[in-house]
């Protein structure tokens, strides 16, 4: 038990401390993660635990979502939102049909996304800046 609320209490640190650039990845990471969990439940056919990692994934979404600054952001936040809207439907589509091709779309644009704001963080960061400076589309 101890052990578990170490790690538990590392992880809460780690995004309490990260800085907003840093928060995004880590989401993107998470989805992710999930999404590859998923996909491999839907084809071992565990649509319970498909059910569970579809939920953490739409969860991220809607967070992602959420913090766009469309003021801010301009067409690229709506871009953002609109690929945002697509991926849950294609989670929706494949928890439905017990179906892991969308989820296999929806972890490809994950991971295009991811790089893309990995390497703007690491750019940023690199040259001294606050990395959530570059997240345009995201509330301050």
């Amino acid at each position: 038990m101890s052990n578990n609320y170490g790690v538990n209490k590392y992880k809460q640190t780690s995004v309490t401390t990260a800085s907003k650039g840093q928060v995004l990845l880590m989401l993107y990471e998470g989805a992710i993660k999930f999404c590859r969990q998923a996909i491999e439940a839907t084809k071992t056919n565990r649509r319970a635990d498909k059910g569970i990692y579809i939920l953490k994934i739409q969860d991220i979404l809607n967070e992602l979502s959420l913090t766009l600054d469309h003021n801010v952001g301009g067409d690229i936040s709506k871009e953002l939102e609109k690929l945002y809207n697509f991926m849950v439907m294609q989670i929706t589509e494949a928890n439905i049909k017990n179906d892991p091709m969308p989820l296999e779309v929806t972890l490809k644009l994950l991971e295009t996304l991811y790089d893309g704001w990995k390497g703007a963080v690491d750019k940023v960061a690199k040259m001294g800046g606050d990395p959530a400076s570059l997240a345009a589309t995201e509330k301050k």
